[in-house]
């Protein structure tokens, strides 16, 4: 189905209806601890409800913002898997980046424990022009729950402290528009307690929110980064509409991929499919397959079907 863009906004049409984009996801960076000539190191930017959240923050970022004409000055929040340099090299230059394009926000700095040091070495250790203000939270479990979204953490194997995290858009009640005309009901301000799910009465008469609307399902986007096969990834990525996981290497090095605690293709397309995801998102790509990516994606769509390999710069957008 043909989807096209309106104006510069998050709206799409679909033939004469508009749709609202809820999540945007722009791949800033696909490698594993090595780049490429075409894959920069880990990060990834989600779009949605007003935030811009960043996840890791590998080297050579803030110049991929510049590449897919992104703002980084519209950064909102921070989430850091874990602090090895393919993942966090990134930070210093983007609050120097930051700072020298005004940031008048309060950057939200969120990772596993030892964040809070971490962060503050790189705060003593460079000489900053200009202050960044930062609020830097050591994070496990449902750690911020907003009106239309939410985002948890869970603990991952992979030597150092490490997490996963999923971003829920939380589902909002929406008006059946033809029903409602059939009632003759105004519009305000009886619209908005429908849309809260909230029985309204009208000249002596009730109508049933179920009635005349509908609650549509949560969307969720899990992140699963750097990490070995463990017992917490499968239920916490459940369901997720979005698994972006790595896939270091191939199934062939799966001895080498237990050694440094990451994971194969293979073993990413396993969880997809016993944790019943939509889509599962290849990423954290190891050099080696960088004349040979298509192993990769081949292994992984044997066992289920719907994987995909993103590259640097690609954008996914979920309705």
């Amino acid at each position: 189905m043909f989807v096209r863009r309106v104006g510069n906004s998050h709206k799409y049409k679909i033939g004469t209806e508009v749709f609202c984009i809820m999540i945007k996801l722009t791949f800033l960076g696909t490698s594993d601890a090595v780049p490429t000539a075409t894959r920069n190191h880990t990060a990834i930017l989600l779009e949605s409800e007003g935030e811009n959240i960043l996840v890791d923050c590998g080297e050579g970022t803030q110049r991929q913002f510049r590449k897919a004409k992104i703002n980084p000055c519209k950064i909102t929040r921070l989430l850091i898997t874990h602090w090895h340099g393919d993942h966090v090299f990134g930070i210093p230059g983007l609050l120097q980046t930051l700072a020298l394009n005004e940031y008048n926000k309060k950057l939200k700095v969120y990772g596993p424990k030892g964040t809070e040091s971490f962060m503050k070495k790189i705060l003593s250790t460079f000489i900053f022009r200009g202050k960044q203000g930062l609020e830097i939270k050591e994070i496990k479990g449902r750690f911020l729950n907003e009106k239309s979204f939410y985002i948890e953490a869970s603990e991952m194997t992979h030597g150092a402290p490490c997490n996963a995290y999923a971003f829920v858009k939380k589902g909002q009640f929406r008006i059946d528009k033809k029903k409602l005309e059939k009632t003759g009901l105004p519009q305000i301000p009886l619209l908005q307690k429908l849309k809260e799910g909230k029985n309204i009465s009208y000249k002596g008469k009730t109508y049933l929110a179920k009635n005349l609307a509908f609650r549509e399902e949560d969307k969720k986007v899990a992140f699963v980064f750097d990490t070995s096969m463990n017992k917490n990834i499968i239920p916490f990525v459940k369901d997720s509409d979005i698994l972006i996981c790595e896939s270091t290497f191939a199934s062939e090095m799966q001895e080498k991929a237990t050694e440094y605690r990451h994971l194969t293709s293979t073993q990413a397309a396993e969880i997809a499919k016993k944790a019943k995801v939509k889509k599962l998102i290849l990423t954290h790509i190891s050099q080696r397959y960088e004349k040979d990516k298509k192993r990769i994606l081949d292994e992984a769509r044997k066992i289920f079907k719907n994987s995909f390999l993103v590259e640097d710069l690609e954008t996914l957008e979920i309705q």
